[in-house]
């Protein structure tokens, strides 16, 4: 009850303060339940920077997550979901949250070369966090987790990076458009280069019985990303034979099923948090 009002409190003066959602989430998140290294170059352009969230006490075995957010591929940063990595670390994970680049600086598929640049550096200097690399998740919310998505269906974008996409143990997908074309948004339109998008854009193109262990996570109000775009991705995967397991949540939209990873908001908006740590904690070390 004392949390509850002192989130309460926090809510009403960020609003009056005109301060964003994410702003608000993330006054209520603690700050004792990781530690985290910010702005850490893994490339040469200005926004490839990442932040790393470690447990408070890193074993130098724990499963390591890349969480790639949402924003259309045309916004978002980092420091806008420390509540993701706050959410992660207290549940015994490194998390590494990376910025890239978004439109119209590029556009597609420049900002997945981005997404794997970050995975090379993960796999390459996560030791020093207490991170067991064998143990990598990629994750994403929205067009984030297209990203994710991408990367663990098709393995062109790590190789590129010179990273062997066998090295990837799993993927957490919330809210993801796996299945979009022809898109509706005139964003999207121009991030992927409407009318002549070909079907290799799309992760669901891309589903074989060689796909990495899979959680595909999404809200069943969700009115921003057709929630069909999961049951789609799951469907092929399934009749392809990968693993993969699949939650809809029926109270949840497309907003709520990532805010319910903030400590504020987990007993309100029900188990995202336990479901995917569950899942990554379960999910076999790559040799």
């Amino acid at each position: 009850m004392r949390i509850c009002k002192y989130f309460a409190a926090v809510v009403m003066a960020l609003a009056l303060a005109a301060c964003s959602p994410l702003a608000i989430i993330n006054a209520g998140v603690p700050n004792d339940t990781y530690r985290a290294t910010t702005a850490i170059a893994y490339g040469s352009n200005a926004r490839a920077r990442l932040d790393v969230y470690q447990p408070v006490d890193p074993n130098n075995s724990s499963p390591v997550v890349v969480f790639f957010y949402g924003g259309n591929w045309d916004s978002g940063d980092r420091r806008d979901y420390r509540f993701v990595g706050e959410a992660l670390a207290s549940k015994g994970i490194v998390a590494v949250l990376p910025d890239y680049r978004l439109y119209p600086e590029v556009r597609y598929p420049d900002f997945l070369s981005d997404c794997a640049q970050a995975v090379r550096w993960t796999i390459d200097h996560i030791g020093k966090y207490g991170g067991d690399a064998r143990r990598l998740i990629l994750m994403g919310h929205s067009a984030g987790a297209y990203n994710a998505a991408m990367l663990a269906l098709n393995a062109q974008y790590l190789r590129d990076a010179g990273v062997d996409s066998e090295r990837i143990a799993g993927f957490v997908g919330l809210a993801g458009p796996y299945d979009f074309l022809p898109p509706r948004g005139a964003i999207t339109r121009a991030v992927f280069g409407y009318p002549d998008i070909p079907v290799t854009t799309q992760p669901i193109h891309f589903a074989s019985i060689g796909a990495p262990r899979g959680l595909i996570l999404s809200g069943a109000r969700d009115d921003v990303v057709d929630p069909g775009n999961s049951r789609r991705l799951v469907a092929r995967l399934r009749h392809a034979g990968a693993p993969v397991h699949e939650i809809e949540y029926p109270a949840l939209d497309h907003h709520t099923l990532v805010g319910a990873l903030a400590a504020p908001l987990r007993s309100r908006y029900g188990p995202v948090l336990e479901d995917i740590a569950r899942f990554v904690n379960e999910t076999p070390v790559v040799r």
